[in-house]
């Protein structure tokens, strides 16, 4: 087949460019126009500059060749304060350029690669979010994913675009950002903050994993054409077993001692981060501290069952991964 991927150089779409390039398919990447490929070099690829805000700058990138796209790219936390209007731009605006790109060229299959914030927040720690459930995002960027969504969705109804939407949750794994590397040297330190009592649970989504889960829904057509699936580990973890998992990693077990800031404080964060939005303002602490006493877990049963898909069962192996990936790269 000919794959087209977009988010690579990022940590999603080199790991599926890493996995494809062993097989015996076709790979283009879509990249952002002026950044540096050439962690890209090793692979056999072909690299087509571009901006999904600006359609015409991405259209050489597809031909009537292309079998099926993989849309990774995306923007989690932009860079400017004010940069709120980006999540719209690039989430929302940009999928639908590339869906306006793949109707023209009448490509078989659009694998969109959303979030667990198009979906919200669990309603009680005791029912996992599963697809079925109605979708209420509680942010900019959750709204931008949820609209990008509908976007895939009415490109199916309205012109016969074969879909699959995939929402995995927090990201873990070799490759990991600054973001990750940061809470890894909070933890590394003894007192990482924790909001709330630390027992709301988080899925974790490693991300050779989900590509395994990529390459399954390329695999099986058949089945998960048309279908929205959660990929994340088998079961959800509280963010004290994560935070021990990682100091326990790290060697510092026993000089963990979180500092335990009450739930009422990431309410007003919570509030704060939509009030700022509202204003076309994002500021990363603000929109973190403001989930992260939430629940927002998820159940992958359906992904296990559709796709002949093997989560990770337990958080050790994936996150020994990224912890020994950052320190070969001096990030802790």
């Amino acid at each position: 087949m000919e794959v087209l991927i977009t988010g690579a150089p990022g940590w999603l779409g080199t790991e599926l460019v890493r996995r494809l390039d062993d097989s015996e398919h076709t790979i283009r990447c879509l990249t952002l126009a002026g950044v540096d490929t050439s962690e890209l070099d090793p692979y056999d690829v072909e690299t087509y500059p571009g901006d999904i805000r600006q359609l015409d700058t991405i259209v050489d990138a597809f031909d009537d060749s292309v079998d099926i796209v993989f849309h990774c790219a995306g923007i989690i936390h932009p860079s400017s304060l004010f940069g709120a209007d980006q999540f719209f731009k690039i989430n929302a605006n940009g999928t639908l350029n590339m869906l306006k790109a793949a109707r023209k060229h009448d490509i078989d299959h659009f694998v969109y690669v959303s979030s667990n914030a198009a979906q919200g927040f669990n309603d009680s720690p005791n029912e996992l979010m599963t697809e079925e459930m109605p979708c209420q995002p509680e942010s900019n960027y959750g709204e931008s994913k949820y609209m990008a969504e509908q976007h895939v969705r009415r490109y199916n109804q309205e012109y016969g675009l074969d879909f699959t939407i995939v929402r995995p949750c927090w990201y873990y794994g070799p490759r990991q950002p600054e973001r990750m590397n940061r809470l890894m040297r909070m933890i590394e330190g003894g007192k990482p903050i924790v909001f709330g009592n630390g027992m709301n649970l988080r899925s974790m989504t490693y991300v050779p994993s989900l590509v395994d889960a990529l390459v399954s829904v390329m695999e099986r057509p058949s089945v998960s054409t048309g279908e929205t699936y959660w990929i994340a580990d088998e079961r959800p973890y509280t963010t004290n077993y994560i935070y021990r998992t990682i100091a326990d990693l790290l060697g510092v077990s026993e000089n963990l001692q979180p500092i335990y800031v009450p739930t009422p404080i990431s309410r007003i964060m919570e509030i704060a981060d939509v009030t700022l939005g509202n204003l076309g303002i994002y500021e990363q602490n603000v929109h973190v501290a403001g989930e992260m006493s939430r629940n927002i877990a998820c159940d992958p049963s359906k992904a296990i069952s559709d796709l002949d898909w093997e989560p990770p069962t337990d958080l050790v192996e994936g996150m020994r991964a990224g912890v020994q990936w950052a320190r070969e790269h001096d990030a802790i």
